[in-house]
């Protein structure tokens, strides 16, 4: 489920929510296709508790099963476009099975997206833990 203020979305806001759920979906169905379509080769993929991967490492992990998303689930979500960057805050909660182990998350996320001829492409992400 995905949640956005779609009465005030510009054209670019709306081509950028599309590609957070086009995220959203591949990295529940585990979609490398997608997943490296979605990211731009300079990924920096920044997890809750530190880890950073590459696009490489981001995708194989996803694919792997190392972080198997069951259900994402976002809201409280805003878009903000300053000319080819785009910055999408959102709170996701997630059901997880990283390595068959099942867990539940919650997080704040900053993801920057950048804008590659049409394409937007998901360049940076960043996660911190919602306190308890």
């Amino acid at each position: 489920m995905m949640s956005t203020i779609s009465f005030a979305q510009s054209k670019e806001e709306k081509a950028v929510a599309s590609q957070v759920e086009l995220l959203r979906k591949a990295m529940v169905d585990a979609d490398k296709a997608s997943l490296e379509k979605v990211a731009n080769e300079k990924l920096s993929y920044g997890h809750s508790g530190g880890k950073i991967e590459d696009k490489t490492a981001f995708v194989s992990n996803i694919v792997s099963g190392k972080s198997d998303f069951v259900s994402i689930d976002l809201s409280d979500q805003t878009i903000a476009i300053s000319g080819n960057t785009a910055i999408v805050r959102h709170t996701l909660t997630a059901e997880t099975n990283d390595n068959g182990v099942a867990g539940h998350v919650k997080l704040y996320v900053l993801l920057v997206w950048s804008k590659e001829g049409s394409q937007w492409k998901l360049l940076a992400r960043q996660a911190v833990k919602v306190p308890a």
